[in-house]
This record gives structure tokens, C-alpha cells and sequence, in this order.
């Protein structure tokens, strides 16, 4: 079963046993073994052809995961800004901050 929320702004595919980097929750101070419930469902399949879509949320769904890591940080981003015949040369880094989840049940 899989199944399309909508978390972070953006929309995302999840299945049941997947492991999902979301957006940072609760600063970073959620707790390992936490239950999170996503109850922005798009669209549920079973994936043999059974497709549920909302308009716009499928109604009674929900996804459950559980936090695996509080805080995990992504790849580190490179920013470079650079003028010609200037002598500006800057470079910046950014490493994004997640939580680690794995999904646990997809109901809907």
C-alpha cells in the first residue's frame, strides 16, 4: 500500500516500511520511537490498481511513522558568488536539518 501526503509544502510518496527524511519537527526535540500522524492524505493505492483520490484530501486517512532519528543532516551545499574582473569571491555551505522516520501504517 502507498500512499501521497502532503508535508513540507511539497507533496511526497511514501509506502509502508519506507524510510522518509521530512522537514525538521518539533526543533529537533522529537523524541526516538515517537509516533507522528500525517493526516494530509492526496491520494491512497493498494497497489494493484485500487486508487483512492481527494478532493482534496482523502477523507478518514492517515499515514503513521515512526521517528527513527531527531535530527539528521542532509549533503552540505556549496554557494559560490563570484563577479569578473572584480577580485568578489564568496563561498558559503549549508547543510539542511531532517527527521529520519520510517513509515509504519497507511490507513485509508
Amino acid at each position: 500500500m502507498y500512499a501521497i501526503i502532503e508535508e513540507g509544502g511539497g507533496q511526497r510518496k511514501v509506502a509502508e516500511g519506507q524510510d522518509v527524511f521530512i522537514d525538521l519537527i518539533k526543533g529537533g526535540q522529537a523524541a526516538a520511537g515517537e509516533s507522528i500522524t500525517f493526516d494530509n492524505v492526496l491520494m491512497t493505492g493498494d497497489g494493484k490498481g485500487k486508487v483512492t483520490i481527494g478532493a482534496p484530501y482523502v477523507s478518514g486517512a492517515s499515514v503513521t511513522a515512526e521517528v527513527v532519528e531527531p535530527m539528521a543532516k542532509g549533503l552540505k551545499l556549496d554557494i559560490y558568488k563570484f563577479r569578473a574582473k572584480k577580485g568578489y569571491r564568496r563561498k558559503t555551505g549549508h547543510r539542511q536539518r531532517y527527521t529520519h522516520v520510517k513509515i509504519t501504517s497507511i490507513k485509508g
